[in-house]
């Protein structure tokens, strides 16, 4: 499931998105990517152990707050800490739909715990332009 071939039926039924690693810092990456989202129609749970009302929005601390499931996982964060992301929901008591680590990002092991959960995986692609290449 890894090198996912049919990214745009995954992304047919997403409705709701975690952002791991969530700033609204101008001109990062994160903030383009969670903004787009944001404008393109989906629910937005940002994650940030420090940060606050990222793009105006409650924000959690950590994958296993978030107050209900969402459909998509999206990790803006290095590759050494995705296994770590990956173990946190796999402790959830429901699973998402995709695990997505944005472009740069890859992690065998992640992929590996993800793939033995059933969840698809998406690693090394930015999701806002997977989005405007198949729904825009």
């Amino acid at each position: 499931m890894s090198e996912h071939p049919d990214i745009r039926s995954l992304l047919q039924n997403v409705r709701t998105i975690a952002v791991v690693g969530a700033k609204d810092a101008p001109g990062q990456p994160v903030d383009n990517v969670g903004r787009y989202l944001i404008k393109a129609g989906f629910t937005i749970f940002p994650i940030h152990p420090v940060r606050q009302n990222v793009w105006g929005l409650p924000t959690f601390k950590s994958i296993g707050e978030l107050p209900e499931p969402v459909d998509l996982i999206d990790l803006f964060r290095a590759a050494e800490f995705c296994p770590g992301h990956a173990r946190e929901v796999l402790a959830l008591p429901w699973k998402p739909k995709v695990f997505w680590m944005q472009l740069g990002i890859t992690s065998p092991e992640a992929t590996e715990l993800m793939d033995k959960a059933g969840v698809a995986v998406v690693q090394d692609a930015c999701l806002m332009v997977e989005h405007r290449r198949y729904f825009s």
